[in-house]
């Protein structure tokens, strides 16, 4: 039987009741790293909605692994709490949640978008980001290179993170390692210029991205699914850039330490050339990944359409469909591209009348 948008999806001690994706969205509205009532009805309501799997915005694993001051974090017992009602409430609708965590390295320290994202520098409540390399920031300030104690710190900040988010009931955990922050600082050649084992070599740039899962793998428990988000290329004519070939050379070695899924997104250093994005512009990565490697794969970028997001699935190009701004626009896509496309699925009983 052929599979399609709405075939479920076994993941290690999961199933998916289908296989569209709530893609991570920061919605900046979370001080002191905690979620609230916004969070409970803006995830709450993609649940209800029909969404399979829901993966939250990017969330902190230290203050000083934020982009703002509003980022949601894991970092202490107080989230912890105010995540799980958020957790419970997306559950009983029949969906899964991941949690996607993420430190920002020197792309933190920003104001808020709507006082203008820029620098917000320590005297103002902000802190001076650490990377892999100094490169400049705002201000004409520069980011402090990550010593080996840092990046061991950082480690443990992560597995903490992923302790609490086992705590919090969270189904399954998504890295961060894409966009420009910290894993794909270091992976990246453009902004690693290390000359120690995290620096040079591919092996030694992804180092810290593997030596993380290793740990997330050991510390979680076996049935819980882990994620990780991508940037597959660095869309930069640099010749230090990362290319897909790096990107499934990676997600094979991913797959080999017990990553389940790898999603293919791209860029973060640099503008992307608006000319090269148009619908399912990111999804030949994806199956690329997916064709080489055998890991399960996710396919995102401009999907906004049902017969669309259903063709990515039914052709064997990716195994998920993560969609962001057509959710934004629309809660309740699941239970109209269902509808749209003849595929069964829940309606929740109070919506009944309206399908």
């Amino acid at each position: 039987m052929a599979l399609s948008l709405f075939s479920p999806l076994p993941l290690r001690g999961l199933t998916l009741k289908n296989r569209l994706v709530v893609s991570p969205m920061q919605q900046y509205t979370a001080p002191d790293g905690l979620v609230g009532n916004w969070h409970l009805v803006h995830l709450g309501s993609r649940a209800v909605g029909g969404a399979g799997l829901i993966i939250t915005e990017c969330s902190a694993v230290s203050p000083e692994g934020r982009n703002t001051l509003f980022d949601t974090g894991l970092w202490n017992e107080a989230q912890v709490a105010a995540w799980q009602p958020v957790v419970q409430f997306v559950q009983e609708q029949g969906a899964k949640i991941a949690i996607q965590l993420w430190h920002s390295g020197s792309k933190g320290s920003h104001r808020h978008p709507q006082q203008g994202f820029t620098f917000l520098p320590p005297a103002e409540g902000g802190w001076l980001p650490k990377g892999p390399s100094p490169v400049p920031l705002d201000n004409g300030l520069v980011a402090e290179a990550m010593t080996l104690a840092d990046i061991e710190l950082v480690k443990a900040d992560f597995v903490a993170a992923a302790l609490r988010a086992v705590q919090a009931g969270f189904d399954a955990i998504e890295l961060h390692a894409a966009h420009g922050y910290l894993f794909h600082q270091f992976y990246s050649a453009m902004i690693n210029h290390r000359t120690d084992a995290y620096g040079g070599s591919f092996d030694n740039r992804i180092r810290f991205l593997v030596e993380t899962v290793q740990a997330l793998r050991q510390a979680l428990p076996a049935a819980m699914p882990l994620l990780v988000r991508l940037s597959v290329v660095d869309y930069s004519d640099d010749p230090r850039a990362w290319q897909l070939a790096d990107g499934v050379r990676l997600s094979a070695v991913l797959k080999e330490h017990g990553v389940d899924v790898v999603t293919a997104s791209g860029g973060g250093f640099v503008p992307v050339d608006p000319t090269a994005v148009f619908p399912s512009y990111q999804v030949p990565m994806a199956e690329k990944i997916k064709a080489e490697t055998g890991i399960i794969t996710g396919a995102v970028g401009m999907i906004t359409e049902p017969a669309q997001a259903n063709a990515i699935i039914s052709n064997g190009q990716a195994d998920l469909v993560l969609m962001a701004r057509e959710l934004l626009r629309d809660p309740y896509f699941p239970l109209r591209a269902a509808r749209a496309l003849h595929l069964p699925t829940e309606i929740p009983v109070p919506y009944k009348r309206a399908f």
